[in-house]
């Protein structure tokens, strides 16, 4: 080190930053940061006359007050400052381990400050995600950690377009190739289903409402007041319509939905009525209303417009049961009345939908409308089989095999099958056969340290380990994969679709091992292999109904894959 050339004490020169954090309970209060520059002589710094004419910076007397008490502080004890400095950034990694959400917040909110143009190029619209089981209570969380949108993205709450709401008529602001992007959460053991949540209504009363995903159905309808004959708690209060929302009997959309029902078409009704039937004998009856939706399109724009639904007044069956977590359901099918197509025939996306629901035990994934988030590499595609009367997404397969053992299809000749696509259904169903067959295979894990437990009815079939199993890695090492090859039996010219064990297996309350396969002679037409969630975890997978066809990759599902051009 020089020596000091003027003669006077070397000066020792400390920084101090002081980070005032929010309480935990009110996040929204934000941060404040002071920097202090401190000295370890006790004599003041010397001022210039020209310093006092022209001074750069005059602080409030707040903080005028708060630097000179450190200041004082550090000029008598420098360590002791040292000290304190250090037990603040104890206390801020505490904080952070134990409040990480509200830390990311910081960083979201800070974005936000930025120029108004690089938002608008950065924004991906998301929407707020419950758990089923905490509904009514829950914590904020950071939705940029649910589609990992770090670098260069801001996550908009839907919240903030009932402040400035842009209506879409003409839909001038979007195009066939926006997208947009609903958050999922949920399970397949203990709840069963996967959903998300919606904002519907007017920016002056409107609500949120957690919906089940459904593939396998047209109608998006939601527990309503009109007033109730037959409804469970639900998740969120009942939707209440007023009478000029409606849909009158002679619009076309209700036609569509009236054309498969028992009931003749009325054209002379004020409204128009619906009843749908399910696989389980459960059922729902209202009428069809209309109400804004609130989206916020993958391209940046803001689109508040109106579509038909059904407003549920009397449920019936086992979906009550359901509907205590969620407040209806979400039509995705291929049918007009579906959401996607309300929206793709309205141009605000094209008409394609993709799923991801993760692999883990979190339940977390994404579901998407619109192509420019289909992923322009890695896709398995096979063509899009269409049934003569209900509007399902499936496809044709040409053999099945559990390991190297084949499974038999039921179909033309017995040569081909059809596999059914539906987040609708927890589990997976095989056609009576197939399934007699998969269960004789099944025989081989017993004695490899797992034997049948008859006395565990969460499944058909359960075993218990001789070890305790804390998760399906411990287990799927006794189970083969299932393959099914799609579109030629010869194995190099065709696709196929790779169940892992972990894709048909659950763990019980019990602990036990159990398989998330059911016999499906009852279901659908008895021929038809039915894909569940369990089955469809930890893939992003693709319904393309511009191009007919339908498509599948292995992901984590955190975010999705932005495309290029398909």
């Amino acid at each position: 080190m020089e020596p000091d050339l003027h003669g006077h004490q070397q000066q020792r020169v400390h920084s101090v930053v002081i980070i005032t954090l929010p309480p935990s309970d009110d996040p929204s209060k934000g941060k404040t940061i002071s920097a202090y520059t401190l000295t370890d002589l006790d004599y003041p710094p010397e001022i210039h006359p020209e310093d006092e004419r022209n001074p750069s910076f005059q602080p409030d007397p707040l903080h005028q007050q708060s630097g000179l008490w450190y200041s004082d502080l550090a000029m008598s004890s420098p360590r002791l400052v040292l000290g304190l400095l250090g037990v603040s950034l104890l206390a801020i990694a505490f904080y952070g381990s134990v409040f990480p959400n509200t830390i990311q917040m910081f960083s979201v909110s800070e974005e936000r400050d930025r120029d108004d143009d690089s938002l608008r190029e950065t924004t991906s619209f998301v929407f707020p995600v419950y758990h089923k089981l905490r509904a009514r209570e829950v914590p904020y969380r950071n939705l940029a950690e649910v589609l990992s949108i770090v670098e260069n993205g801001i996550v908009e709450s839907i919240d903030q377009e009932l402040v400035n709401p842009v209506k879409v008529n003409n839909l001038l602001s979007a195009s066939a190739s926006s997208s947009t992007i609903f958050p999922s959460n949920g399970n397949v053991y203990p709840d069963g289903l996967y959903f998300t949540r919606i904002l519907l209504g007017s920016p002056e009363d409107g609500h949120y409402f957690h919906l089940d995903i459904d593939t396998g159905s047209d109608l998006t309808w939601i527990q309503c007041d009109a007033p109730c004959t037959s409804c469970a708690k639900g998740a969120n209060q009942l939707y209440k319509p007023r009478k000029d929302m409606l849909v009158k009997s002679n619009e076309h959309l209700c036609v569509e939905v009236q054309r498969n029902q028992v009931a003749e078409h009325c054209e002379s009704c004020e409204q128009c009525d619906y009843e749908i039937e399910y696989a389980d004998r459960s059922s729902s009856m209202g009428v069809l209303a209309k109400d804004e939706l609130h989206l916020k399109l993958h391209n940046g724009s803001l689109a508040e417009l109106d579509i038909v639904f059904g407003c549920g007044y009397d449920q019936q069956g086992l979906l009550l049961n359901t509907l205590l977590k969620t407040d209806g359901i979400l039509g995705l099918s291929r049918a007009k009345i579906s959401l996607p197509s309300q929206l793709a025939s309205r141009g605000v996306i094209s008409n394609v939908v993709g799923h991801c629901f993760a692999s883990d035990l979190n339940g977390e994934g994404f579901i998407f409308m619109g192509s420019d988030l289909v992923p322009s590499h890695g896709m398995t595609w096979v063509p899009m089989l269409h049934h003569s009367h209900l509007e399902v997404y499936q496809m044709q397969v040409a053999k099945m095999s559990y390991g190297n053992g084949m499974l038999s299809l039921v179909g033309e000749n017995g040569r081909v099958g059809k596999v059914l696509f539906d987040t609708g259904s927890s589990y997976t169903y095989f056609p009576n056969k197939a399934y007699s067959q998969l269960v004789t295979s099944l025989q081989e894990v017993s004695g490899l340290e797992l034997t049948r437990d008859e006395t565990d009815k969460t499944l058909p079939i359960c075993w218990q380990a001789k070890f305790l199993i804390s998760s399906l890695s411990d287990v799927k090492r006794f189970f083969r994969p299932i393959t099914f090859q799609i579109g030629s039996k010869w194995w190099i010219i065709s696709g196929k679709l790779l169940i892992q064990p972990e894709d048909y297996l659950i763990i019980s309350n019990k602990g036990n091992v159990c398989l998330g396969i059911l016999d499906g002679s009852s279901v659908h037409d008895g021929s038809t292999i039915i894909l569940g969630d369990i089955s469809m975890r930890g893939h992003m997978i693709v319904y393309d109904n511009v191009k007919s066809r339908i498509g599948w990759m292995k992901s984590d599902c955190v975010r999705p894959r932005e495309s290029d051009h398909n």
